[in-house]
């Protein structure tokens, strides 16, 4: 008989057709983490080490997220939001296709790897509103927190296997083969879209057609001064703390001069902790409170400096885990605090302007920190993005703080020792 803990972890799970998704999404992330892997070795392989061509490719990839993703709000908020992601994950399994298969003929070049990312990255500015929004309606809002840690216990899960799949396809076979993996991948979560019965969605009611759509958001999030301090956060975080692609890539490669056998491990080890994370995150019957956000923000990016100053393979994989899990416990609560707290209507285009600021900074953050590495050492890129995400987390709770109405102050308690941050909504 399973324990009141693990039953309360698992509870988005007793509805079908979230089951379904679940599945599906488990099975195709497994390949979007083997595409990651693949993408940023081959960029390694065909630039001859630069990590400022990593840095590039990740930008390309993310950059869309920051031009388009608030239209995508918009869409996901209008219509279908089914028939959006069948849309859209097609779109990402072609681009995929393409890749592989330039990969695996050996006529992939640099430019058409940065061409291709741009490309995939459009279809995922147009995914990612319309899937965060559609969990909702999978599940409602009751058992909407326990959803949201699923969904990352899935992603993570996923990345226990992927990297480590890549590293032995490549290194049997070759980038090319890792990548194809992922387009195929693809189907299973297009196939669990057509699956999910559309009579048991919690539907809401849609917006009418109306022109400054996404300013009505953006006004929306003026007004609220807690997302805006969570924004704030995850932007920092997202911009330069979250780069582990391209950063764990230029250690292993440079720094301690492995293969790409040893490069997937990192990121299996290191979701060893994300998906501990993911799973506390599930266990959430309620919104995180602002306090922890950014708490947890300030504990990730100083874990992520000391990641950076470790002097072996060995001591730097053991420190990957506790990245892992501060960094999901830090997305998890961000992502909870504001899901359950808009406007349903509004959910679409609010959570578009979340992916926007907490993926959209990529392109600046991986550029910056891709030159770091190659001008500095690759330790620099997780010395200097943890340093900027600390700072950056630091002022945005000085800042929108004032200027959001919310007063956060740092608590210290002696009995027992205890230093925390309060945060109040005036």
């Amino acid at each position: 008989m399973p324990s009141l803990g693990s039953a309360a972890t698992f509870a988005a799970l007793g509805i079908r057709n979230y089951r379904i998704y679940f599945f599906g999404a488990m099975i195709s992330n497994v390949g979007t983490w083997m595409q990651r892997v693949a993408q940023d070795w081959l960029v390694l392989e065909l630039s001859h080490g630069s990590g400022f061509a990593v840095g590039v490719t990740t930008a390309l990839q993310f950059l869309p997220m920051l031009l388009i993703t608030p239209y995508g709000g918009v869409i996901a908020d209008r219509f279908d939001k089914r028939t959006i992601l069948r849309l859209t994950q097609t779109w990402m399994a072609l681009t995929a296709g393409v890749l592989g298969l330039l990969t695996v003929l050996g006529v992939a070049q640099v430019w058409e790897v940065f061409l291709l990312a741009f490309v995939f990255g459009m279809g995922t500015a147009f995914d990612n509103p319309a899937r965060q929004a559609f969990v909702s309606e999978v599940v409602g809002r009751d058992r909407l927190p326990n959803a949201i840690g699923l969904n990352s216990a899935s992603f993570n899960a996923a990345r226990l296997i992927g990297p480590a799949a890549a590293g032995l396809v490549i290194a049997a076979f070759g980038s090319g083969w890792a990548i194809l993996a992922n387009a195929i991948s693809y189907l299973s979560f297009i196939v669990a879209i057509f699956l999910i019965d559309p009579r048991r969605l919690q539907r809401i009611d849609r917006p009418p057609r109306a022109k400054r759509q996404i300013r009505e958001g953006l006004a929306y999030i003026r007004g609220r001064g807690d997302i805006m301090l969570v924004l704030g956060t995850v932007f920092f975080i997202g911009t330069f703390g979250l780069n582990f692609q391209m950063t764990s890539a230029l250690m292993a490669q440079q720094t301690f001069h492995k293969g790409p056998g040893q490069y997937g491990i990192l990121g299996t080890i290191m979701a060893v902790g994300s998906l501990a994370g993911a799973l506390i995150g599930a266990r959430r019957k309620t919104a995180p409170r602002i306090r922890f956000v950014i708490g947890m923000a300030m504990i990730f990016a100083t874990i992520e400096i000391i990641v950076g100053l470790m002097p072996t393979f060995w001591s730097y994989a053991a420190i990957l885990p506790f990245m892992g899990l501060a960094s999901l416990l830090t997305l998890n609560s961000a992502n909870m605090s504001v899901q359950m707290g808009v406007d349903p209507q509004l959910r679409g285009r609010v959570m578009a302007i979340y992916m926007m600021l907490m993926q959209g900074g990529t392109p600046l953050g991986s550029t910056l920190l891709g030159w770091v590495g190659q001008a500095f050492g690759a330790r620099w890129t997780l010395i200097g993005g943890g340093g900027l995400a600390l700072l950056g987390v630091l002022v945005s709770a000085a800042v929108l703080s004032r200027r959001g109405g919310v007063q956060v102050r740092p608590e210290l308690t002696l009995h027992p020792p205890h230093l925390s941050l309060r945060t109040r909504v005036r």
